[in-house]
């Protein structure tokens, strides 16, 4: 069985670099699914609706956190023939973090830190 190359991730004990990460960027499961899905498929230039098909959640609550990852730089919202089109930021150290993130996920421990990290993110009230 390989093993991901995931040294240091979770043995950083949630460093402040990756609370910070699921604090402000990816809060919310959604948006964990969301940036996944943009690592995985970074060329994918598509609408709300279909991009919340392709990853089984509500389309109303889909736009609104892709808004949010646009708010924090993860993503791009650009409008195209009219419509509303979201894409993978071109912002090299964004990707970078990004794909530090979904390596480290492989890890049982770090990611169970992040969930953690993520549920108490989502206990704290916000204010709009």
């Amino acid at each position: 069985m390989v093993q991901p190359n995931t040294t240091g991730y979770a043995n950083a004990a949630m460093s402040d670099v990756w609370k910070d990460f699921l604090v402000n960027k990816v809060n919310s499961f959604i948006k964990w699914d969301l940036v996944r899905f943009f690592h995985e498929n970074p060329h994918t230039t598509d609408t709300a609706d279909n991009i919340a098909f392709v990853v089984g959640r509500d389309e109303k609550v889909t736009r609104r956190e892709l808004d949010g990852l646009v708010r924090v730089g993860v993503l791009e919202k650009k409008t195209v023939s009219n419509v509303t089109v979201y894409t993978y930021t071109a912002d090299k150290t964004v990707r970078d973090r990004v794909c530090d993130f979904v390596t480290a996920c492989h890890d049982r421990d770090f990611r169970v830190k992040a969930i953690n990290q993520v549920i108490a993110t989502m206990d704290v009230p916000r204010h709009s």
